[in-house]
């Protein structure tokens, strides 16, 4: 199976919310490496290497392949890693994946963030052209050449340099095909994920105003801007893109806090604040963003059924002081006294009656609650 997915790296706690990270053109996942370990420690981080890059197998791309192509090789791998939806952030061609995953695919992305990328990357003609001379030529010539298209005069990552000049042509040619018939300009106003725009402001490949293009167009999308920062701004100025990312990877946080309030009330959610240790705050950051950020809010269930599904969990594993915060919130969430008592008969028959008898002693006391106040 490995043979038909992409070359990755994956870093982080396997409890964590997953990250995938897209390369650039030309670089592998090595890209990332001032980066991802420092995302790792709030993310399980997936690195992939596009084909043929970073010494990875070739022939998942062929001529003619398009950014869809590409999309499809992501999913595949988060489907093999047991990921259904994931946030992403991608560099040039990587972000331009994540693009495509934002507008064809966006129930499995949770938040985009496209660095240094467009939704339209010049010309056709040139993209045509540089395939055919990489296929004709090797690439020996444009790795030359890789410092003065990546970088601000005098810097260089000599590891990116040299994965570019060992990168396939055959698998970097099939990925300009990709790029010279990549045109998203027309469907950003479509992408319904938190988007956070990143710009080098000395990025020749793709000017600042390709991302302002991007966040004009995508609700709600943020941009920032980088001084100092050429097309691999990952690389050069990786403290401002790790600040950016933070920040944005954050805002799932503050999201899930709100839902959490709404569902829980702003009591419980309010002791359990004032409860919190710094032992403890990685972990209530990991239910605010995960359970509450996530989770709560995937449009696929409605509030109401996932408090069925809750207070089905929680008689099933027998966590009765958590049933009766559900019990609570499955109120807020619109269940009347009759339905919360049909779910727990319900859970009569495939948790047993111990548990059943259990669960109606406290739902009824907190609906007793409710009658008095």
């Amino acid at each position: 199976m490995t043979d038909t997915l992409l070359d990755h790296r994956v870093e982080g706690p396997a409890s964590a919310p997953p990250l995938f990270l897209g390369p650039s053109l030309g670089t592998s996942y090595a890209l990332w490496d001032a980066v991802a370990p420092e995302l790792a420690v709030t993310h399980r981080t997936v690195r992939w290497n596009l084909p043929g890059h970073g010494g990875a197998d070739p022939g998942l791309v062929g001529p003619g392949a398009t950014v869809g192509d590409l999309a499809d090789l992501v999913l595949a791998l988060a489907d093999a890693l047991g990921v259904e939806r994931f946030a992403y952030a991608g560099v040039s061609l990587g972000g331009a994946v994540g693009l495509h995953l934002a507008v064809h695919h966006p129930h499995r992305l949770s938040s985009l963030a496209v660095i240094c990328s467009s939704a339209r990357f010049g010309a056709p003609e040139r993209w045509r052209e540089r395939a055919a001379t990489v296929r004709g030529g090797g690439l020996a010539d444009l790795a030359a050449n890789a410092d003065a298209r990546w970088f601000t005069p005098g810097f260089t990552v000599p590891r990116l340099v040299r994965d570019h000049r060992d990168a396939d042509p055959g698998a970097y040619a099939a990925c300009c095909d990709a790029l010279a018939v990549f045109d998203l300009r027309g469907r950003l106003a479509g992408v319904p994920v938190p988007t956070l725009a990143v710009a080098g402001r000395d990025d020749p490949a793709t000017p600042p105003a390709h991302l302002r293009e991007i966040a004009d167009a995508v609700p709600d999308a943020s941009l920032v801007e980088i001084p100092g920062a050429s097309h691999l701004a990952v690389a050069q100025c990786p403290e401002a893109v790790l600040t950016a990312l933070r920040a944005h990877l954050r805002g799932h946080a503050g999201l899930g806090t709100a839902v959490r309030r709404e569902v829980l009330g702003d009591a419980h959610v309010d002791r359990a604040q004032a409860r919190q240790t710094p032992f403890a705050a990685r972990f209530q950051d990991l239910i605010s963003r995960y359970a509450w950020g996530e989770i709560w809010t995937d449009p696929t269930l409605t509030r109401r059924e996932r408090s069925m599904v809750t207070l089905t969990a929680l008689v099933a594993r027998g966590h009765h002081e958590e049933l009766a915060l559900h019990v609570r919130a499955a109120r807020r969430n619109g269940l009347t006294p009759e339905e919360i008592g049909a779910v727990l008969l319900q859970t009569a028959v495939y948790c047993g009656v111990p548990a059943a008898n259990t669960a109606f002693a406290v739902a009824q006391r907190m609906l007793d609650e409710e009658d008095e106040s």
